[in-house]
Order: C-alpha cells, then structure tokens, then sequence
C-alpha cells in the first residue's frame, strides 16, 4: 500500500509515473484542496482535477493543467457581461465544476464526489481530499506603496502572476477543519509515505495544516519518502521560490529538507544538487539522488521507482 501527498502538476506527473510501477489501485492519494475556490458560482478544485485528468491520461499535454484539446467560448463569451475572466475555465472542464457543485448542493461531501469524478474518469488510484472541511490559502503580499494585502491564493498565483512579494501565508479554516475519511486511516496503512515533488508552502503545507496529519506522518517517519521540487535553487514549475523565499525559507533541496525533517525521513533530490547531500544529511534527512526532472512518462516512472527503492 502506497499513500501519496500531491498538489499542483508536479504532483501529477510524479503520480503518473508511480502507477506505471505499482499496481494503481494500490496507491492513495491525498489531494491539496486549499486552493479550491468559486469561480462564476462553481466549486473549483484545481489539484483534484489537474491529479484526475493527468491520471485519465487527458491533460494538456504541454501546460499539464486542464484538458487537452481544451476550447474556451464559454469564458470569452462571458467577457461580455462585465464579469471576470482572470481565471480560465475551459468550456470540457466546465463540465467537471458544473458536476461538482450541483453534488455539493445536492449534500454530498467533497471527497464522495472525487471518487465519483475519479472513476468516470477511469482512475485507479483512491483519490481523497484532504478534507471535506472548507480550508483557504490566504497570501499576504507588500504593495509598492509599502501597504499589505491579504490575497485568495488564485488571486495571487494568476490574477497578479504571483509577482507581489510574499510576507506570509496562512490556511484560513484549518484549525477546526477534520482529515476527510480515510485520510489518517491511508496513512497509518502505507508501507510508504510519499510526499511528491510539490509546492512545499501551499501544496504540502495546507494538508500537513489538516489535524492528525502532522502527527501521522512523524509517527511515520521512517516510512515518508519526500522529492525536492526544487533543483538547483529554482523549482520546476510554480511560484515555490517566491513562496520560500518570502518565508525565509532556502530556496534549494536544503531548504525542503528543513521544511519536512520533523515527518520525512528521507528525501530525494537532483543529481545536480547531489555536492549538497551532507547539508541534507546534517538537517537529519538522509539524501538520494536521481533525476528529478520528469521530461517525459519514462523519467517520471524512474523517478518514482527511485523513490520507493530509498525507503524499501
């Protein structure tokens, strides 16, 4: 039994990889959900679609978020209202949002309606959301005036291109939010923990935010396996290094490390970042190195082969 924590593309395309070397139904997934938001009205869950749609083998193929093929009329049409259209719904993802929020108000939880999503889009793995609770990113940023402003996580990763500076970030609700069933339960049950090559702050941090997790994985310790998302002091794809480096966190392999020596046991980073193993090492993270870039399905089921393997 596998149990991953995942958010964002990277997340994805680690996950697709996983499952070319384990059996898929095998694997547990739990999902970043703070970055959910209502767009037009819809219930937006972008890391549960990006993980689904890229597990269906239906990503956009050179984006890795939304659907390949994807067209936006309905959006563009919308412009003609007046109404906002920063953030891009396609006119086939609608369908997603559309099914998703008619569920919720017909009073099914969050994490029912993924597994229902999940399987009509043919997905092995156990899909969950880190909670059925709503929990919200909220970013606060320096304006050039010297003013702050606390921002909706969508807001500042693409309405404002994640260019106003970062001060802090808190996950609004978390506190008295509860692990959606099964989440502690995945966990406990895994013979490993794999933390995927995801955003360390608002990615990985909002479910680690999620009571009980935390503490399951430290009890765990020696079973969670992490990736670095960042190679060579720049992350892959995503805002990481302006989110660390606003917190004061290194941006680099270490600086992970530091961020997850209370729960992850060991970490795997780049072949490029491998002269920095004994920095990783001293924080008490043991290092393994292997290539993180996933260029294509083959380097990413290595990658997950590897990954595995550091803690076998």
């Amino acid at each position: 039994m596998y149990t991953a924590l995942a958010g964002g593309v990277g997340a994805a395309r680690f996950l697709s990889g996983l499952v070319r070397v384990v059996p898929a139904p095998a694997v547990t997934v739990v999902v970043n959900t703070a970055d959910d938001d209502i767009f037009h009205g819809l219930h937006v869950s972008p890391d549960l679609d990006t993980i689904t749609y890229t597990l269906g083998g239906a990503e956009h193929p050179e984006q890795g978020w939304g659907l390949q093929g994807e067209t936006f009329a309905m959006i563009d049409a919308l412009a003609r209202y007046g109404r906002p259209t920063w953030f891009r719904l396609g006119d086939k993802d609608m369908a997603t949002h559309l099914y998703r929020s008619e569920r919720l108000a017909e009073g099914a939880t969050l994490s029912t309606i993924t597994g229902e999503i999940a399987e009509a889009w043919g997905v092995s793995p156990r899909l969950i959301p880190m909670s059925d609770d709503p929990i919200a990113t909220r970013i606060t940023v320096i304006r050039p005036d010297g003013t702050t402003e606390e921002l909706p996580m969508q807001q500042w990763f693409v309405r404002e291109r994640a260019e106003p500076p970062v001060t802090s970030v808190r996950f609004a609700g978390a506190e008295a939010a509860a692990p959606a069933p099964g989440v502690i339960e995945a966990l406990e049950a895994a013979d490993t923990i794999l933390v995927c090559p995801s955003n360390p702050v608002i990615s990985i941090g909002p479910i680690l935010a999620v009571p009980g997790v935390r503490d399951a994985l430290v009890r765990r310790r020696d079973r969670v396996v992490g990736v670095s998302p960042i190679i060579a002091g720049r992350p892959v794809k995503g805002p990481a290094d302006r989110l660390m480096a606003g917190l004061g966190l290194d941006v680099s392999c270490v600086g992970v490390a530091r961020a997850y020596a209370e729960f992850c046991g060991t970490l795997v980073i780049d072949a490029g970042d491998a002269h920095r193993c004994t920095e990783v090492e001293a924080v008490g993270v043991r290092a393994v190195v292997a290539d993180t870039l996933m260029t294509d399905a083959g380097v990413a089921a290595a990658l997950a082969r590897h990954t595995l393997d550091a803690v076998a």
